[in-house]
């Protein structure tokens, strides 16, 4: 947008892959056969977000679009193990929600949070130590770093605010944003004045206070991407209480009923669960009606017969602000929280391509399996988890390694070694 608001950006983000293991065997004079001490490879960095309260958009997202960690450093000898590579954070304005790209789930809230990790680096790789045994004194070997995760996620911004201003383009809504905060709004008599959400705070007696969000002119077809209303609807969102302000002035030559329920149709249209939040309507610019009061009091009956509270107001003339305030924050004190969404996203493990067949080596008795498709295949395993080890079995399985390796001469019970991962192999 041409003022800079940005409140909905797409970015790809990835951690840094873990260092290689070290193949090495200690060297020191009159210490016979030293033995392996080849040291394991640094974890890569993870990708963390953390909430900035001085950002107010995601302008810093509109160039840069990718994110990646620095990998974990390789292994030294001497059981040095490298150095692990540095997180990566990213900050964010809080309220910002952050979704797969792919199926729109979220995957975090940056509302309640300062931190959270976003993608964890791979682990590293193991140094020749580690493959030591009795009967294997002399480890040739020693394994690559993993992979780290990679996303393509949406940032959407969704302010944090109680209470939300609604209504038609010049009804008044920055005017009276300014007269009840201490927000400085641009404010100009023309349609779209505010292009991007204002926040201020209103601070009543007694320590009450609420935020109050000045949302940009909402027009008839905004709900499918009309005017600037689309652009913006999201922001009212978490807003527990709106408030509606209608010009009941006629100084535009429109009806004020008219208005009201068009502004509601676009509300629902966009989000029915929307359209059924506590709502205040305030008929703003009484001052001009003084000799003429039938637009205001159709608007009136008809508001009040929907069984919704009624204000008559003048925000240029500071007149009702007030006791419109009052009864917002009165209103507040019986509606629940702001709301925090909760994640949807549920881990899956990606497709992997395994047409490329992986190197088999045979290396002091042990098969060992190496393989750009088996890093990536395994850095996608929580091998913590049945259900996550037993996928990893069938994929091993369709992959047709387990087939190769018997061609190969494999035997029952013999050591197969996945990078930082051994075990028995059995028919």
């Amino acid at each position: 947008m041409a003022n800079g608001f940005i409140d909905k950006a797409r970015i790809l983000v990835r951690a840094g892959a873990g260092g290689g293991g070290a193949v090495a065997f200690h060297r020191e004079k009159y210490v016979a056969a030293g033995g392996p001490d080849g040291g394991d490879g640094g974890r890569g960095g993870d990708i963390c977000l953390r909430v900035d309260e001085h950002m107010s958009t995601l302008m810093d997202f509109r160039y840069k679009r990718k994110y990646v960690a620095p990998n974990g450093l390789p292994g030294q000898g001497n059981r040095k193990s490298g150095k692990d590579g540095d997180d990566l954070t990213i900050r964010v304005p809080r309220g910002t929600v952050v979704r797969d790209a792919e199926t729109g789930e979220i995957i975090c809230d940056m509302a309640g949070q300062d931190t959270f990790v976003l993608c964890r680096g791979g682990r590293g790789g193991w140094g020749n130590q580690h493959f030591a045994t009795p009967t294997r004194q002399v480890p040739h070997f020693a394994k690559a770093g993993l992979p780290g995760q990679e996303r393509d996620v949406i940032l959407e911004l969704k302010l944090l605010a109680d209470v939300g201003l609604v209504g038609f383009p010049n009804v008044g809504k920055s005017t009276l944003l300014s007269v009840v905060t201490r927000a400085q709004p641009k404010i100009a008599n023309y349609h779209f004045t505010t292009l991007s959400p204002n926040l201020g705070v209103v601070a009543l007696e007694e320590g009450t206070s609420f935020v109050l969000a000045d949302i940009p002119g909402i027009i008839e077809g905004a709900a499918e991407g009309a005017g600037l209303g689309h652009d913006f609807l999201r922001h009212i969102d978490r807003c527990r209480l709106l408030i509606h302000l209608v010009d009941v002035s006629g100084s535009e030559g429109r009806d004020p009923v008219e208005d009201f329920e068009a502004i509601n149709a676009e509300l629902a249209q966009y989000s029915p669960e929307l359209a059924q939040r506590p709502m205040i309507v305030a008929g703003n610019k009484v001052d001009i009606v003084a000799h003429d009061r039938e637009a205001l009091e159709a608007l009136k009956a008809h508001v009040e017969k929907l069984g919704l509270p009624f204000f008559e107001l003048s925000a240029a003339a500071h007149q009702g602000t007030r006791e419109l305030m009052y009864a917002a924050a009165e209103r507040l004190q019986e509606l629940p929280p702001i709301t925090v969404y909760e994640p949807t996203y549920v881990e899956k493990p990606k497709e992997v391509d395994m047409s490329e067949p992986p190197t088999i080596e045979v290396i002091d008795g042990t098969w060992v399996v190496d393989g750009p498709w088996l890093r990536q295949l395994m850095a996608n395993v929580n091998f913590g988890d049945y259900e996550s080890r037993n996928w990893f079995d069938r994929q091993l399985r369709q992959s047709g390694l387990f087939a190769r390796l018997e061609e190969m001469g494999i035997q029952d019970g013999d050591t197969i070694c996945l990078y930082n991962l051994e075990f028995e192999y059995q028919r």
